[in-house]
């Protein structure tokens, strides 16, 4: 059985027939084609999946897209400018070398977006623990770590 979907993602309305026990990611990737999200786990272990609904990380893989109805939610697609432009925590990414296989990068620049929303200026051990929901094999995290640093204007690169 399907249901309507009504929600607005990366400032865009969108409506689209979901299945009743559908999860976002795959509403996201399946219907919307809104591939940038990752899916790793099905668990809501790993955060590859990681998008902002209104201004709260959330494992999409898990989370149901009915939930979601009538929410503002964000996905990496949605973080550069409207011309395209990488967000500050994008390029710093890039600069730092935060980036190394890609595949858990997307739900790192989610999560941390969300935290520098809430926080301007996050200490080490808040950085550390937003990150706790994300996990990543290449990079042993200082990369990323520097990567928020430099965005907030304490270096590491």
């Amino acid at each position: 059985m399907t249901q309507e979907l009504s929600l607005e993602v990366n400032g865009i309305p969108a409506r689209v027939e979901v299945d009743a026990d559908e999860v976002l990611l795959d509403t996201l990737r399946d219907r919307l084609h809104l591939t940038g999200t990752k899916r790793g786990c099905d668990e809501g272990e790993c955060g590859a999946c990681t998008v902002i609904i209104g201004r709260t990380p959330v494992h999409s893989c898990i989370f149901p897209s009915l939930a979601a109805a009538g929410a503002q939610v964000r996905t990496v697609e949605g973080l550069a400018g409207g011309g395209g432009e990488l967000s500050d925590l994008q390029r710093a990414f890039v600069d730092t070398a935060a980036v190394q296989c890609g595949f858990c990068t997307p739900g790192f620049l989610m999560t941390l977006t969300a935290l520098l929303e809430s926080e301007a200026s996050p200490s080490d051990h808040e950085v550390d623990e937003a990150m706790a929901g994300n996990i990543c094999r290449c990079t042993g995290y200082s990369a990323i770590r520097a990567a928020v640093r430099s965005v907030v204007g304490e270096g590491g690169a």
